[in-house]
């Protein structure tokens, strides 16, 4: 039996939430999700988050099924907020397309939140642009 699968004691929400999972999901479905999340929540643990690269975007040669991507997002948000109540949330942001963000469900039920969420989206997409801009001219990497 894998440390995954061995229930926990400790009361954490993370720990309740992904044995809630374990029992919801399908067996590879639930594998996948523990791939991706391990290391993640180990650096949590030994708060090293910050040396941690991590995306959930969706590649080509992505493994990750939606509602598995959905469901790492979802555990990793429980494992920093202590939360439950976390939701996905998908928002039509014009210059950028569907984008996907984990809230909490007071947010994710509040339609003038949520604007304001796409409107920070759209405004980072574009300094990001900008800056994309300025590096390729300057001669710099342009993959940030």
């Amino acid at each position: 039996m894998s440390d995954s699968e061995i229930p926990h004691d400790d009361g954490r929400p993370v720990d309740m939430y992904l044995d809630l999972l374990r029992i919801r999901m399908d067996t590879e479905d639930y594998r996948l999700l523990m791939r991706a999340v391990e290391p993640v929540l180990e650096a949590i643990e030994e708060e090293r988050l910050s040396s941690l690269d991590f995306a959930l975007d969706s590649g080509p040669d992505d493994e990750l099924p939606q509602e598995v991507r959905d469901e790492v997002a979802l555990v990793i948000a429980t494992a920093v907020t202590g939360r439950l109540d976390n939701e996905v949330v998908e928002l039509h942001v014009d210059d950028t397309g569907p984008v996907r963000i984990v809230t909490d469900a007071t947010t994710a039920s509040d339609p003038i939140r949520l604007g304001e969420i796409a409107d920070y989206i759209r405004d980072r997409h574009k300094q990001t642009e900008e800056l994309r801009g300025i590096a390729e001219v300057s001669g710099l990497p342009t993959d940030f």
